[in-house]
């Protein structure tokens, strides 16, 4: 009967650390938002950078995908940026490195930056790679559904479809209208750009917050759920101990 007990105990000790353990990475991952845009538009970009572990993360490496035309980065402070650029001249990876203490644990941190999209409906997959004070690195780079997946931000025409609408701004290039516009109205349509692209930080970061409102209350369910799975087992457990004893 003792041997039965222990077993159970451990059975059941095994479950709950694995209901606490899924739950803990529910909301763990490193997305980059939007999640949809249009194409051809310059778009605000955000990644959020939470740390998984109980040490600090002091480096994120974000590798830039094909067709999209990495522009700017809005500095953050106690953090510098590096850019490394091909041949062409073209911007392929962003590393922001911590200078103080980093990302602590319970902690995350939000990068923006600006950029121009493809010009045709694409998928962009964004690889990140999260650097720990302990010289781990947790690599964001599989496939939907897998244990560490790569953020994806669909470039599509039809916005509804992709699941959110994009707060980028669209720009023409004249030589493509068949009329070009006065001096005035250009004036006025880079005086309406920038104030999108100032606005648009702050809707973004606002979106960004109600995803981690969302991972954060699943977290909570997951975490009750395995707390009441783990009290039943307990329960029962109990009882079947006391009718051995009998």
């Amino acid at each position: 009967m003792n041997k039965n007990f222990t077993r159970l105990t451990t059975l059941l000790s095994a479950a709950v650390l694995f209901f606490i353990l899924f739950a803990d990475n529910a909301s763990a991952h490193v997305t980059v938002s939007p999640n949809s845009s249009a194409p051809g538009s310059w778009e605000t970009y955000s990644i959020k950078i939470p740390s998984e572990k109980d040490l600090p993360t002091t480096k994120v490496a974000l590798k830039v995908p094909e067709g999209f035309d990495f522009k700017q980065y809005r500095p953050v402070p106690d953090w510098k940026v590096e850019l490394t650029k091909d041949e062409s001249g073209q911007i392929t990876t962003v590393t922001w490195s911590a200078e103080k203490d980093g990302i602590g644990p319970g902690e995350f941190q939000q990068f923006e930056f600006v950029g121009k999209n493809p010009d045709s409906e694409a998928d962009l997959a964004w690889d990140a790679f999260q650097y720990y004070s302990d010289g781990s690195i947790v690599e964001w780079t599989g496939a939907e559904g897998s244990d560490k997946p790569h953020s994806m931000t669909k470039i599509t025409n039809d916005l509804q479809a992709g699941g959110s609408s994009s707060q980028g701004d669209h720009h023409h290039d004249a030589s493509s209208d068949s009329t070009a516009p006065s001096d005035n109205h250009q004036a006025q349509d880079t005086n309406s750009a920038n104030s999108s692209q100032s606005n648009a930080p702050q809707q973004t970061a606002e979106s960004a917050q109600g995803q981690g409102s969302a991972s954060s209350t699943t977290s909570i369910i997951l975490s009750t759920a395995a707390l009441i799975v783990s009290i039943l087992a307990l329960f029962l457990a109990l009882r079947r101990a006391k009718r051995y004893n009998r």
